[in-house]
Parts: C-alpha cells; sequence; structure tokens
C-alpha cells in the first residue's frame, strides 16, 4: 500500500499538464496511447492536437481517406500504427454502430490494440481492475522490486503483468496506472533517475544494492539489416515527375519515388546497367547523376537504410504525372520529406 500510495500522491503533486489527462473520452485516450506507443510526449503533443482538429471523434475518422491519415502521422514512424488506427475506426462505426469498447477483452479486438493499450483505456475510462506495463512501468517495478528477468522475453512480459496486476490501486486503477507511468518517465529515468530524492529510496532494491543502471535487464537486440535504397527522381521537361505507393514492408502506404534496392553501394554505371532502370526507360534519352543528400544512413529499430537520389531528367515520361508542385501533398516517409525539403527548396 505504500508503494501505490506514494506514487499517486506524486503524480497528483506533479502530472504533467496534458491534454488527455482531461477528459475520459475513450476515443481520445485511444489516440493518445496509439500516438505515445513509439513516441515522446513531446513530440506527440503535437500530433494529437492536429489529429483531434482534423477528427474529434471515431467517426470522422473512420470516414476519412488512408492518405489523409498517413498525411497526418508523416514524420512519426511506424506507419502501421496509423493504418490501425483507421482500420479500428471503420471497425467501430461498421461493426459496433459507433460504440467504443468499454472492456478489456472488446478492446483487444481492435487491430493495432495490444495487452497496454487495452488496460490503459479500460482503468482510465471505464475503471476497470487491469494494470498497464510499459517502458516506463517496467523500469520502476525491475528496480524497485528488484527482478532480473529480462523485460523482452516471454518470462518477462507474464511475469511483470502479473506483479503490475498484484500492485494496482483496485479502486482508481486508471490514476495508478497514470502515476506508475509518469513516475517512470519523470522520477525514475532511464538515465540519471532522481533517486537521491525519491521517497521509495528506503525500499526500493536497486538503490540499496547499487543496481539502478543494470535493472531492468534487456536481452541483446536483433542484428541490424543493412539496406541501399536506390531513390529515381525522375524530372521531365514539363515539370512532372513520379511518386508510387509502397505495397508492403516497411512505409506501407506511403508514397516514393521509384525505388531500386541493391545489395550493396551502388555507383552510376551500376545503376543505368540494372534490369530495372533499362525497364523503365527503355532507349529514352536520359541525363542521369546522382544528386547530393545525406551520405548517413536512415536508421529503423532493426535496420540502417542507405540511400541514394538519382535525378533522372528526360523529354517525356508517360507515367510521371504529378507535377512537382504537388509533391508536397503526398503522405511520404521522413526520408523521402527530408529530400523534397532539400530539392524543391533550391
Amino acid at each position: 500500500m505504500h508503494f501505490s500510495n506514494h506514487l499517486i500522491s506524486w503524480y497528483l503533486q506533479n502530472k504533467r499538464d496534458l491534454p488527455w489527462r482531461k477528459t475520459k473520452d475513450p476515443f481520445k485516450i485511444w489516440l493518445s496511447e496509439i500516438i505515445l506507443q513509439q513516441t515522446r510526449v513531446d513530440q506527440g503533443l503535437m500530433y494529437y492536437l492536429r489529429f483531434i482538429e482534423s477528427f474529434p471523434n471515431v467517426e470522422k475518422l473512420a470516414n476519412a481517406k488512408e492518405e489523409q491519415v498517413l498525411k497526418l502521422w508523416q514524420g512519426l514512424g511506424y506507419y502501421s500504427r496509423a493504418r490501425n488506427l483507421h482500420y479500428s475506426a471503420k471497425y467501430i462505426m461498421n461493426e459496433l454502430d459507433g460504440q467504443f469498447p468499454s472492456t478489456y477483452k472488446e478492446l483487444l479486438k481492435l487491430k493495432g490494440v495490444g495487452d497496454y493499450t487495452a488496460s490503459a483505456i479500460a482503468s482510465i475510462c471505464f475503471n476497470e481492475a487491469t494494470a498497464v506495463v510499459d517502458g516506463n512501468v517496467y523500469r520502476v517495478l525491475a528496480r524497485y522490486f528488484g527482478i532480473s528477468t529480462a523485460i523482452n522475453s516471454t518470462k518477462g512480459n507474464k511475469d511483470f503483468k502479473a506483479l503490475a496486476q498484484d500492485v494496482l490501486f483496485k479502486e482508481n486503477p486508471g490514476l495508478f496506472n497514470q502515476a506508475i507511468m509518469e513516475y517512470g518517465a519523470k522520477k525514475c529515468k532511464p538515465l540519471n533517475p532522481e533517486c537521491d530524492t525519491c521517497e521509495l529510496n528506503s525500499s526500493c532494491y536497486a538503490y540499496l544494492n547499487g543496481e539502478v543502471k543494470s535493472l531492468p535487464f534487456k536481452e541483446k537486440k536483433v542484428k541490424i539489416r543493412k539496406r541501399y535504397f536506390n531513390y529515381l527522381v525522375i524530372h521531365t521537361a514539363d515539370n512532372c515527375t513520379l511518386l508510387e505507393k509502397r505495397i508492403d514492408g516497411i512505409w506501407t502506404g506511403l508514397y516514393q519515388f521509384p525505388l531500386i534496392e541493391s545489395k550493396r553501394e551502388m555507383e552510376y554505371a551500376d545503376l543505368i546497367a540494372h534490369e530495372t532502370f533499362q525497364e523503365m526507360f527503355k532507349k529514352a534519352s536520359t541525363t542521369v547523376k546522382e544528386y547530393a543528400f545525406s551520405d548517413k544512413p536512415h536508421k529503423l529499430s532493426h535496420q540502417h537504410i542507405f540511400p541514394k537520389f538519382w535525378e533522372v531528367k528526360l523529354e517525356k515520361y508517360a507515367a510521371a504525372d504529378v507535377f512537382v508542385n504537388e509533391v508536397f501533398d503526398f503522405p511520404v516517409p521522413v526520408l523521402i520529406d527530408n529530400f523534397l525539403q532539400q530539392y524543391y527548396s533550391r
């Protein structure tokens, strides 16, 4: 009881003033939780406000076009979150008659909603006694109770969920869930936690045993995959270019220039001899040169992308149906957006 009471008391005095904490509307809580899954609060807040302005309720979101949703999401990464959000909004309107699910089990049926998000919505909006476990909660529990089980293991997932459920303040689960997450974010931080001023330090295992830096424990990451992307930036005499919609893999649903992926870095001779390049332009007269962009890899969670942008100028190209002044209307990955900002502002 000391543990939960302390967290709640601290939270009520120190919580950040955030818009989703002033409502119990499940749509708004859902939106905030999806945005914050892989995003810092300071960045996510701007996107949350933009989404609420465009889609104040689940019906508005369900009726939107996917491209509109992805464009608003542009820059947040992990775009499957946005597609799942849109899909689930349509599911709520079409299959549930517009009624937002009100229990943990029903919330899990929404695409893109797992244990954490379902627990957050169920507890905050409907007072269901189900504990949340996110990175902040893992950290607080691992340090305070001295748990060395890997947090990214099956056993870790099970054990931490059981512990979180055990310490949950059942009378007000939503308040407690928000308190322990906020404590992990602001007090029991990954780096430089404020242990010396933490009122729980007299009973915190990690603090008393000098293991703050080693907990929580996480198994080694998977091997980073290197990928080499060669984008063909077509530019016709009538100021048109070509953008293609990705249909699978990373950035599904977003637009990009025609892409040739290679196993190693491509040079000019490799590019123009590539079968895809030959098939695209056949005997057309082209002027090709590499555009000086960034030589740094674009880093994703499990892969590093080494991009090159090749400017391909030619008189006409039938498939090039996008005027260059329209390119910013399309939802694109951050990598492409950064290039567009530089290339078309010359």
